[in-house]
This record gives C-alpha cells, structure tokens and sequence, in this order.
C-alpha cells in the first residue's frame, strides 16, 4: 500500500479516536465521573489530536514536495535540446548503448526504469516520490541493479556508462 494511502488511513483512525474521545469525556463528564478519569481520557483525546495535526501537516508536505518534484522533472523535459547535430546523436547513441547494457543485464522494466532515474541524478527518495512506490522498494530495486550489473554502487553503474566517453 502506498505510503500516502496509509498514512491517510490512520488520519482516519486518529479522527475516529479524537471524535469517540471527546463523545466518551463529555458524556464522563455529564455523568460525574472523577477528575482523574476524565484528565485521562482527555489525555488520550489530544494525544490523539496531536498526531492528527501532525500527519496532516506531513501529508500535506509530501504532496508540495510530489508537486515540486513533478514540476522539476517537466521542466527538465522541456529544456532545449543543443542544436548541434553532433550532441544530438551522441545522446542517442548513449540512449541507446544505456538501453542494450540494461537488457544485456537483463534487468526488469522497473528497474530499468529505476536505472535511468539513478544515472539523471535523481536520489532514491525522489525515485520513489515520482513512481509512488515505497523508497525501500527503490532501494531493493537499486539493489538488484547493481547485483545484475556486478557493481558496487550507484557511482559505479554512472562510470560504467561515463568512462569511456570521457
């Protein structure tokens, strides 16, 4: 389950809690129950309240930073391409020298995909945020990259593809 999802999921439950809560203390409170009970359910309550606030905040600024991130990679898109002929067809030449390597390799469409995202620059994060899967799958991706290659890293997948162009 993508994390967005669950964390709007226990948004719910919290809710679900701030609102049972504040039912229960005030029908405690109607009822005459002692100070302490109600200090203790009222505790829970905005405890509850608390983490409400907070997710709700969090949430919010995973979805500016989406935004941002999208908005990043669309103007990375449709930045001009050099008008030289010849850089032209040396980046499809790497294109596709890139997209036999991974097949050579033999890597999945995801981590193909994946592998791209890493030689742009983009961090594991990012490549999460913009495939909406978890980072730890991105990670485990990145991984499995690296096994098929017999690389040690992600600078090592760059410098495979990188040193003998320069």
């Amino acid at each position: 389950m993508p994390k967005v999802t669950s964390d709007y999921l226990i948004m719910i439950f919290l809710l679900l809690v701030v609102i049972s809560s504040g039912a229960d203390l005030l029908a405690d409170f109607s009822e005459g129950v002692t100070t302490f009970h109600l200090l203790q359910e009222f505790v829970v309550m905005a405890a509850a309240a608390g983490v409400f606030f907070w997710l709700t905040l969090r949430v919010q600024r995973s979805r500016a930073e989406l935004e941002q991130l999208h908005a990043e990679l669309e103007s990375v898109r449709k930045m001009r391409m050099p008008e030289s002929d010849q850089v032209q067809v040396a980046r499809r030449q790497l294109s596709d020298a890139i997209a036999e390597q991974f097949e050579a390799w033999d890597l999945s469409k995801s981590e193909r995909e994946v592998g791209l995202l890493l030689l742009k620059g983009f961090s594991l994060k990012e490549i999460s945020v913009l495939r909406g899967v978890t980072e730890k799958t991105i990670r485990q991706q990145a991984s499995s990259i690296y096994k098929k290659a017999d690389l040690p890293g992600r600078h090592a997948l760059s410098a495979w593809f990188m040193e003998d162009i320069l």
